[in-house]
């Protein structure tokens, strides 16, 4: 079992054999590892293979998670720099698809995203759409990161790169993605911002002296600052860096994280305006019967989730399977998203002037159906053939199709309750994205930030839990983690606080002799740690080949040792809370004859 989990994590699978760096020892949290990794310890060759990789591939600078309050602030005014840029950024980026959209679609000047919903195209759109896809090749060639959705580019850059980005992918990444929607891509604005918020987070992280770990943190805060930015939802951003880019969760990372998304979503709100981007135009209303409905939603939901991913991955299979060079893919897509929205346009671009529709409950069901159809496909197609572009705003559209859809059937089913089909299309779109993406919490704050609907919280929670219950056995990989899969790295989101860092070294030590003392001045000297210590930090010292024990002192006094065993112990405690055991609380045997008795009464 500890080798399976080691290998979600990306780690090698332990040897046959104890490792004599730490006798006995078992699988460890995540931070455990990082923490074990940047000590210098025994020889390789007395170490087993997965504590050499940690040795061999983690930096030694790496401050801990409980940062020091200095360090923390200058975090945070890196946090408060990101966030403006990345508020700023949302502003062009956002106009540059409306000027690319206005000029290839529209055939006009203009600065706003359009409105599609009259958009009637000719087949000018396909020289159009092939000719977009070509731009998006010529900057691929320049900075291949650009290619895919944003996400899982910087989960490589944060797993494989130590969170050094390219200063290149801070253009090219929105120029390609501008085109790539404004040419009629079935994309949102979504992916190009967080690569590029990113980028510059990386930037900053490159410029100034920090550690690995800082410079993760600050190109998660780039990229949540781009999408508070673009999207006024600096809770959803934060909790999508902590569910998505980070690994840790700690207070180092969630100052600078919520000083950005701040700033970057009050920047929104004086350059893009304060209304929520897809607004309402009720009050919604959810009665407790109405919540089994709900649950429906979500069941429904996690079974479309299930079909977007395994549909998309398919199509990335069909498209690495031509007998074509990879640089024609997305002109093939291309080809093939401008052909579905000549007989749908709504499909075509953003889609943000639909997703307000249904959520709005304002498509008749046989819209609703056609809709939910082309826009899967054409993104299928289109992000299936590695282009440029985002995932959140269309599995929103589809998810709130396909919501809005449930909620008209259900208005028929029950004529005389107050069913708002716009509740369930908005329900739709947030747990498919949640469930969809593995970011659950994300897509429920996501979705009531975007709309002003927070009305919706416990059936967006209700049909999270039931969606997620449904993708769960539908799916191995979703679509933030599938790409990383084919490159060998299985991620797990799933953490742990590190059992080590919940007991103080005094509380497990073994007492010292009385003479400890007196001992100690015949032999060279034990390390030692405080009383009130972590344990965790005994354990670079016990790394050491030549470190049997480490002194606990109170007031430089000698009061106990901890060993490698006291930390063994610890390691297996944890390991033994996942372990099922048989009931500790059993009903007495008299309960039946009480219930009787009160049932005669």
């Amino acid at each position: 079992m500890g080798d399976h989990a080691d290998e979600r994590r990306g780690m090698p699978p332990t040897t046959s054999g104890e490792c004599e760096a730490l006798p006995g020892h078992v699988p460890a949290p995540a931070t455990l590892r990082r923490r074990a990794a940047a000590m210098p310890g025994a020889p390789a060759a007395r170490r087993c293979s997965r504590c050499a990789e940690w040795l061999r591939t983690a930096s030694s600078n790496e401050v801990s998670l409980g940062a020091p309050a200095a360090r923390m602030t200058v975090l945070a005014l890196f946090g408060l720099v990101l966030g403006a840029v990345g508020g700023t950024a949302a502003y062009l980026v956002v106009h540059l698809v409306g000027l690319v959209s206005n000029l290839a679609l529209l055939h006009r000047v203009g600065f706003g995203l359009p409105d599609l919903e009259h958009y009637h195209p000719s087949w000018v759109l396909l020289p159009v759409a092939v000719a977009g896809a070509f731009v998006v090749v010529g900057l691929a060639a320049w900075s291949p990161i650009i290619k895919g959705h944003g996400i899982p580019e910087s989960l490589d850059a944060i797993l494989f790169r130590a969170s050094k980005v390219a200063p290149r992918t801070a253009l090219a990444k929105p120029l390609s993605a501008a085109v790539a929607m404004g040419t009629g891509g079935p994309f949102g604005a979504e992916g190009p911002i967080i690569v590029t918020g990113a980028a510059v987070g990386s930037l900053v992280g490159q410029l100034f002296p920090v550690s690995p770990a800082e410079r993760r943190i600050l190109l998660a805060t780039g990229a949540a600052a781009g999408m508070a930015g673009v999207f006024a939802t600096p809770i959803a951003a934060v909790v999508l860096a902590f569910e998505l880019l980070l690994f840790e969760r700690s207070l180092r990372a969630l100052l600078p994280l919520s000083v950005a998304t701040a700033v970057a979503a009050a920047l929104h709100g004086v350059l893009l305006g304060a209304r929520p981007l897809f607004p309402l135009d009720y009050t919604p209303q959810v009665l407790a019967p109405q919540l089994p409905l709900f649950v429906v939603v979500g069941v429904a939901a996690g079974a479309l989730a299930v079909a977007l991913n395994r549909g998309l991955f398919a199509v990335e299979r069909a498209f690495r399977r031509l007998p074509l060079p990879a640089w024609s893919h997305p002109v093939l897509g291309a080809l093939g998203y401008a052909l579905i929205g000549l007989a749908v346009p709504g499909s075509l671009s953003v889609g943000y002037w639909a997703i307000t529709d249904a959520v709005n409950g304002r498509f008749m069901l046989g819209a609703a159906a056609v809709l939910f159809a082309a826009k899967t496909l054409s993104w299928w197609i289109g992000l299936g053939s590695s282009t440029s572009g985002g995932t959140l705003a269309p599995m929103f559209l589809v998810g709130a199709c396909m919501g809005e859809m449930i909620g008209i059937g259900f208005a028929h089913l029950f004529p005389g309750s107050p069913i708002q089909p716009g509740a369930f299309a908005l329900v739709g779109m947030g747990v498919t994205f949640g469930v969809g993406a593995r970011a659950l919490l994300t897509g429920v704050v996501f979705a009531a930030e975007v709309t002003g609907g927070f009305g919706l919280f416990v059936p967006l929670m209700l049909a999270t839990a039931a969606g997620e219950l449904v993708a769960e056995r539908g799916l191995r990989e979703r679509i933030m983690t599938d790409k990383l899969l084919h490159r060998g790295y299985r991620v797990d989101f799933d953490t742990q606080t590190d059992p080590l860092r919940m007991r103080t070294a005094s509380s497990v030590m073994c007492s010292a002799p009385p003479d400890a003392s007196r001992d100690a001045s015949k032999r060279p000297p034990d390390p030692a740690i405080d009383r009130m210590a972590f344990l965790a930090d005994a354990l670079p010292h016990l790394l050491q080949p030549d470190c049997q024990r480490v002194a606990v002192t109170d007031e430089d006094h000698v009061i106990g040792y901890v060993t490698r065993e006291h930390l063994d112990a610890e390691l297996r405690r944890r390991i033994s809370d996942d372990v099922i055991s048989p009931p500790t609380l059993r009903l007495p045997k008299s309960w039946p004859a009480i219930l009787h008795t009160h049932d005669s009464e």
